[in-house]
């Protein structure tokens, strides 16, 4: 059962809030929508490119929930995860371009975007291998006794390899303030969830580490927003961990080279009703905003893109000769 109820958080929302979540909806799927095009265009500097379309709304209601000195951990399909937790534009396209202006100055590409200073401590493009690193960082911060929190997002797919089981474990064992957030899309690559679990619900799989565990709506971005908070709440209380299972759809396929056949043509259109995006558009419809204001977010929008391309565009590639430049491991004698 989903929870909490979607229509309650509605009506406990304010147009102010409502309208940034839009923005932040919209502003990572016209983002995602560009990648693709410049992925099209041979732009990229690696063609492993995964996005999020469908599953906009994970990002953005657990990110807006975080304070800004909190972390996150990331996935290789972590544009959004990037953008909403104040990730610039710029910096992210020209990451993606290979560009001195990227966030990691165009040396991690799609699937290790990493930026400190938003608390952002790296998206990792092995299945559940950032999990212990979102574990650590919350041991850490309980350790200095400081009041952050760690919000680690991963896949439905990340739940069945061991570093899971042993990092909630860990977590749950020394009642760490931490996030587990798992971005349940429906399908690990082509395994679809149904398979490859025999207890679906999130809310139950905790009881087993003897934490707390909620199922909730991921396509609805104020019912994410209000279980994130209250997990965050319960974490930075000293409570523990949380585990929240957030149902979510990628509307394409695992990358840009999988037409997903092995999906049936109507569940994927079911979950397109879904859209995060569509749902929130609906609900501010019915606040009375107009046609202009959606349009003139969505200029703004392009504007944005549209600059950071350009910026990207304007900046030197990355250099084979910085290649050991910003890392800490001395490189081996006679490799430069």
């Amino acid at each position: 059962m989903f929870a909490p109820n979607p229509t309650m958080a509605a009506t406990e929302t304010d147009t102010e809030t409502l309208s940034r979540l839009y923005r932040e909806l919209l502003r990572i799927r016209r983002a995602e929508e560009g990648i693709l095009e410049l992925l099209l265009k041979n732009k990229l500097s690696s063609t492993m490119c995964h996005v999020s379309i469908g599953q906009e709304a994970v990002a953005v209601g657990v990110c807006d929930a975080l304070e800004p000195d909190d972390y996150i951990t990331s996935t290789h399909r972590g544009h959004g995860h990037f953008l909403a937790r104040g990730g610039a534009m710029s910096a992210l396209m020209a990451e993606l371009m290979g560009r001195e202006a990227g966030a990691c100055r165009g040396r991690g590409s799609s699937m290790h975007l990493v930026d400190a200073s938003i608390g952002h401590l790296g998206s990792n493009a092995i299945v559940g291998g950032h999990i212990p690193i979102a574990t650590g960082a919350a041991l850490w911060t309980a350790l200095r006794g400081e009041h952050r929190v760690v919000a680690s997002f991963f896949g439905d797919g990340a739940t069945s390899e061991g570093i899971f089981h042993e990092s909630v474990n860990f977590a749950a064992v020394q009642r760490l303030p931490i996030v587990f957030v798992v971005e349940n899309n429906q399908w690990a690559m082509s395994l679809p969830w149904a398979k490859s679990t025999a207890q679906q619900s999130i809310e139950v799989k905790a009881e087993g580490y003897g934490i707390a565990g909620v199922d909730v709506d991921g396509q609805d971005v104020l019912a994410v927003r209000t279980a994130a908070r209250d997990a965050i709440g319960r974490a930075r209380r000293g409570e523990g961990p949380t585990l929240l299972g957030l149902s979510t759809y990628r509307f394409l396929g695992h990358s840009r080279a999988d037409p997903s056949s092995y999906r049936d043509k109507a569940e994927e259109e079911k979950w397109r009703l879904r859209d995060p995006v569509l749902l929130a558009h609906n609900l501010l419809m019915a606040h009375d905003f107009d046609e202009e204001w959606f349009e003139q977010v969505d200029r703004d929008i392009a504007a944005e893109i549209a600059a950071a391309i350009e910026i990207a565009e304007n900046s030197p590639p990355a250099s084979i000769g910085e290649v050991f430049s910003d890392i800490y491991a001395t490189p081996l004698e006679g490799i430069r």
